[in-house]
């Protein structure tokens, strides 16, 4: 294939608040600036997808509740508007972000075309397809099932790689090609961030995720709870979801006035920036996105040691790993950063030069772009 030719690019991904759709998102708006023509297919619109940029475009998947069915299918709507865009904009690459269901889709879609009319499938796994579903027998082969049949497979850190050979016993090549994430502009300055936080002098703690079991809330609020001495910080938590099911453990905790939630923010930017310190407290994690998302803006973070999450922070010179999932000590190791201010402004710019170098899109993109044009080369001739 000609190296210099632009591609056609189709991807699909869960369009809400996550790592995943926010990396697919991010990845194909940088795939466009660099003059592909990428086409998202999905039931919405990817929350950080920009509105009218040249060259991305939008397919809505339209999922009919028929009363013949008990539940809404979603698999077989997404798989026939595969095939026909397809069809109709002679893709390369159906880039799939999670194998179920968009793997198992992006096959069946290609199976209905003809073959010089099918592109490639390259399956991207982020985490519970594998971790979770995986593990579970009622999607696990049709996962094994997708992963084989996928012409290429991508994981976002060596832990989900390992992971994917242990739980589905998958032992077909996988790239690790990791998460990057490319900041825009904030749109206020840090001073009126922290303003309308109420912050003032005070150190303030980000965390930022969709709020389910793995990310561990009830362990972020007791950690939080244990920091001395209280008026020293306050905790900024944006929400991908409703925080409603927490409130009664922060009122519990005594934290109403330690904590500020915002729910589900697209300008994610403002918020980093005027932020010093990150917490994570995930049972695990692939990768973590929200890490590297603080670091981009100088601001080390404090988690546990487990997932994918050790190869994102390097401790103690990027941020603090804890290898406990006691409250006290991740409090302990947040304190030491609230008291030390040049630690943590140390730790902060080396977090952001490790983005650079590592996770930025300059290094990430082109991996992507070197695998579709490497699975494109045995294409058939129209």
């Amino acid at each position: 294939m000609d190296s210099g030719r632009s591609l056609k690019i189709g991807i699909t991904c869960y369009p809400s608040v996550g790592g995943s759709g926010i990396l697919a998102s991010a990845l194909g708006e940088e795939l466009a600036l660099r003059g592909h023509e990428v086409h998202f297919i999905s039931y919405e619109r990817p929350f950080r997808m920009p509105a009218n940029a040249p060259r991305l475009y939008f397919h809505p998947v339209v999922i009919n509740d028929y009363g013949l069915f008990k539940y809404p299918d979603y698999t077989l709507p997404l798989s026939v508007k595969m095939a026909e865009v397809s069809r109709d904009h002679r893709l390369d690459v159906l880039h799939v972000h999670y194998a179920v269901p968009h793997a198992t889709a992006a096959i069946l879609a290609r199976s209905m075309l003809p073959p010089e009319q099918q592109p490639r499938v390259v399956t991207t796994l982020h985490g519970t397809d594998t971790t979770l579903l995986g593990a579970d027998p009622g999607y696990g082969p049709a996962i094994h099932h997708a992963l084989t049949h996928s012409d290429a497979v991508t994981v976002v850190s060596d832990f989900l790689k390992q992971e994917t050979q242990r739980v589905l016993g998958f032992d077909g090549p996988m790239e690790v090609i990791h998460n990057f994430f490319t900041p825009r502009q904030p749109r206020r300055s840090r001073e009126e961030v922290r303003r309308e936080l109420g912050v003032k002098d005070e150190v303030l703690i980000l965390h930022s995720s969709n709020l389910r079991p793995l990310k561990r809330i009830d362990l972020l609020l007791e950690t939080v709870a244990r920091i001395r001495p209280r008026d020293s910080f306050k905790l900024v938590i944006l929400a991908g979801e409703s925080f409603a099911p927490f409130a009664s453990d922060v009122r519990r905790l005594g934290l109403k006035n330690h904590i500020v939630v915002r729910e589900k923010v697209n300008d994610i930017e403002d918020y980093l920036q005027a932020a010093d310190i990150g917490l994570f407290t995930s049972e695990t994690e692939s990768f973590c996105l929200s890490i590297l998302e603080a670091m981009c803006f100088a601001c080390p973070s404090v988690s546990r040691r487990v997932g994918g999450i050790p190869e994102v922070i390097e401790n103690n010179v990027t941020g603090i790993l804890s290898a406990s999932d006691d409250a006290e000590a991740l409090a302990r190791a947040v304190e030491s950063l609230i008291k030390d201010s040049a630690r943590r402004v140390a730790m902060g710019r080396a977090a952001r030069q490790r983005a650079l170098e590592l996770f930025s899109a300059a290094i990430v993109v082109p991996r992507y772009e070197a695998l579709y044009r490497r699975v494109c080369e045995c294409r058939p001739k129209a």
